[in-house]
């Protein structure tokens, strides 16, 4: 077989010594990346020996793609993204004073990665702010390619900052800016298509998994035609294509309109036992709450791009924060997909051997299960579980443990392989 990802029929085919695309990253990411790829290739070879292999290639983004070739995002990392579908990455620094807004919504801009797909879980012995974390399990699918990732903003006092305001005032009849002269103004686009997308993927996501839920997320009590939108259209998409596979809350709601409580409450009831995915939507602020109170209520959450920052960060810091947290940009579509360490390049520290690994170690667990690799996925999951519990962490996780063990960078991952049991 071929060493190149492809896709056919809408189905992974993975060869058993794929090519995956790398990006060292800046700051921590040339102390992260190795060791993490010294446990995906332990837990690999454990799962498959022989039979199944990672062939690692490194390809430039950053302030060591600038220093090598002048170019922040050299061409040649972008088709050697789409040549082999899926890669990984660290955290990378946004260029100061340069035309480019981020390298990393620039590389899902171009390859249309419209998920960004956020898995929170607690592993036993990690320090949490929340009573109970084992009940922390939820899934966040952002939509990536819309909403302020393509803002259009202009700046107070600008020539066309002063042509919308009069076209808004003059043209369009707008009354409510309360002071039009000093005001900036900044346009949100959300799509029919972009959301089904999103959601649809989600719902997906959800059924193959057998999670009982998915929660639109959004606030359509005040932006009716946007935010609002996108709970409307993801109920329609629900009852539409997944109507075996879904109950709605809006269909809950008409069948307690029409027949009562009691037919509502039975109609729920036998959906859950059916194993259906309840699709329901909460207001964003509330949500924020219900996730720390009843974080048991949801499992997969569907939303736009701001509040899916909002909403990843908190669920972060449930679980004990973004430093142990995996993402991924996805699109379900063509393939393509590219695993990433969730937090920053942490210049301070760079070279010290104190950053943790953990986040770009379960990206890459995020990636052998797209790639169908479960076992060697699983390999991981039970090595973390054990280190945590042991308590031999890495600096930022030291701090708020009691009686735990300081080891560095690649202590730690050699720490993990070890108890790959």
């Amino acid at each position: 077989m071929t060493d190149t990802t492809q896709i056919q029929n809408g189905q992974l085919q993975v060869p058993g010594k794929p090519v995956i695309p790398f990006i060292e990253g800046d700051g921590i990411g040339k102390d992260i990346s190795l060791p993490s790829q010294k446990v995906l290739d332990a837990a690999v070879e454990k799962a498959y020996g022989n039979s199944r292999k990672i062939i690692w290639k490194e390809v430039l983004a950053g302030e060591k793609a600038f220093r090598e070739t002048g170019n922040y995002l050299p061409d040649e990392t972008i088709e050697a993204f789409r040549e082999h579908l899926i890669g990984i990455k660290g955290p990378l620094q946004t260029p100061v004073g340069e035309g480019i807004r981020s390298l990393n919504v620039a590389l899902r801009q171009t390859l249309d990665l419209f998920v960004c797909l956020r898995p929170v879980r607690w592993f036993k012995g990690v320090p949490s702010p929340v009573r109970f974390p084992s009940l922390v399990d939820m899934h966040i699918f952002r939509e990536n390619t819309e909403d302020i990732y393509a803002g259009i903003e202009y700046m107070t006092g600008e020539l066309d900052a002063k042509k919308f305001r009069d076209f808004l005032v003059n043209e369009m009849g707008v009354d409510k800016i309360r002071f039009p002269e000093s005001s900036s103004f900044g346009i949100k686009p959300v799509s029919k298509e972009g959301s089904e997308r999103l959601i649809r993927a989600a719902i997906k996501y959800a059924i193959q998994r057998q999670l009982p839920s998915v929660t639109l997320v959004h606030k359509g009590n005040i932006m009716k035609f946007t935010e609002g939108a996108f709970k409307i259209w993801g109920y329609d998409l629900a009852e539409n294509e997944f109507a075996n596979h879904t109950f709605t809350w809006r269909q809950f709601e008409n069948i307690k309109k029409e027949k009562g409580q009691m037919d509502a409450e039975k109609a729920l009831n036998e959906a859950k036992k059916a194993g259906k995915v309840i699709v329901k939507d909460v207001i964003t602020d509330a949500f924020l709450q219900e996730s720390l109170l009843r974080p048991y209520d949801h499992s997969v959450i569907a939303t736009m791009n701001l509040n899916g920052d909002y909403i990843s960060d908190q669920l972060a810091a449930m679980v004990g924060g973004i430093g142990i947290s995996p993402g991924a940009n996805i699109n379900y579509k063509n393939g393509y997909a590219i695993f990433e360490a969730t937090h920053g390049t942490a210049p301070n520290i760079a070279g010290t051997g104190n950053a943790n690994p953990s986040s770009l170690i379960l990206s890459g667990v995020m990636m052998l299960e797209y790639m169908g690799w479960d076992e060697a996925a699983e390999h991981v999951y039970d090595a973390m579980e054990h280190t945590f519990a042991k308590r031999r962490v890495t600096s930022d996780l030291y701090a708020q443990m009691e009686g735990a063990t300081l080891m560095t960078t690649s202590e730690f991952a050699e720490e993990i392989i070890k108890n790959m049991h």
